[in-house]
């Protein structure tokens, strides 16, 4: 499988706007999920837990979307997996 950068998913969903961008993103990290490895091992979906963050975020700061949104997630997904235990 090959995986996207958050620039390439940004480059994906650019044609559409709003919540639009934002659910096509959130498809494009889902479909990359691998919450079945080291060191999550299944025990919880990374990803749905980083857009649940996101959404979070987005609720107490500005509603950011595009490349914006996908760097977000991305982080989140970096911070979930590097200190799960």
């Amino acid at each position: 499988m090959k995986y996207l950068t958050p620039e390439q998913i940004a480059s994906e969903c650019d044609h559409l706007e709003g919540i639009a961008n934002i659910k096509a993103i959130n498809a494009l990290y889902r479909k990359q999920d691998e919450s079945h490895l080291w060191p999550i091992m299944g025990r919880f979906n990374v990803t749905k837990s980083a857009i649940r963050k996101a959404r979070q975020f987005q609720l107490n700061s500005d509603v950011v979307y595009g490349l914006e949104y996908a760097c977000l997630l991305d982080t989140i997904i970096s911070e979930i997996v590097n200190h799960a235990y």
